[in-house]
């Protein structure tokens, strides 16, 4: 039997590639392996069964046999050990991109979500005009130097990994903002990651459940 992950079964994101189970999505057809999908409500989120796959009540959670895990950097992560096509195998050069997926969950990731959540929640509130420009420095800090280490390269380390496809996700989250075509070198490095066949195939399968869900 194929995993199972789960995805929104009515995503917020309408359809942009951006709703986590992307990111596993994307891992899978990179590995060239099959998965099923699950899809839950967000009632059905917060009920037992999915809590005790995912205690923070979100998604997208793993099972495959006995195992089941949550957070996607960790399910890319255990997809990418246990099939080829993710990591490299010599083992600094392994070391290396498992960095990067850290860095992109840890480091770049966090002022960018800061940034999306003030977009949603606090605009129209009377400080928001000023608080904008704090949080937009704070994400040029971070593209600023993702910039400068990738320079002129394609990939953050030598070839495709599972650093870049976390990287890419993470810096996904910002279109529409312009931020990230201050940078020229990151934004041809998104679109270059784009154009992959295994990511048009995870985002096709994603789209697929959005215009499934807008025609009921």
């Amino acid at each position: 039997m194929s995993p199972t992950i789960t995805a929104f079964k009515s995503s917020p994101d309408r359809g942009r590639g951006l709703a986590r189970d992307m990111r596993v999505r994307w891992a899978f057809e990179e590995a060239g392996q099959a998965y099923d999908v699950r899809l839950v409500t967000f009632a059905e989120m917060k009920e037992p069964a999915h809590l005790a796959l995912h205690p923070f009540g979100q998604i997208p959670t793993y099972e495959d046999g006995g195992l089941a895990l949550f957070e996607s950097g960790a399910i890319v992560f255990h997809i990418a050990e246990h099939h080829a096509g993710l990591l490299p195998d010599e083992a600094n050069a392994r070391a290396r991109a498992i960095t990067w997926m850290f860095a992109a969950l840890s480091t770049v990731e966090p002022p960018i979500v800061d940034r999306s959540m003030a977009t949603l929640v606090d605009r129209g509130k009377s400080w928001y005009e000023e608080r904008l420009p704090i949080l937009d420095g704070r994400v040029r800090a971070r593209l600023g130097e993702l910039s400068n280490r990738l320079g002129d390269a394609d990939w953050l380390d030598g070839a495709f990994s599972a650093g870049d496809l976390m990287m890419v996700s993470v810096l996904q989250r910002l279109g529409g903002s312009g931020l990230v075509d201050e940078y020229p070198n990151l934004a041809a490095y998104v679109a270059r990651a784009e154009a992959r066949p295994a990511y048009k195939r995870a985002f096709d399968a994603q789209y697929a459940v959005f215009v499934a869900a807008s025609a009921n």
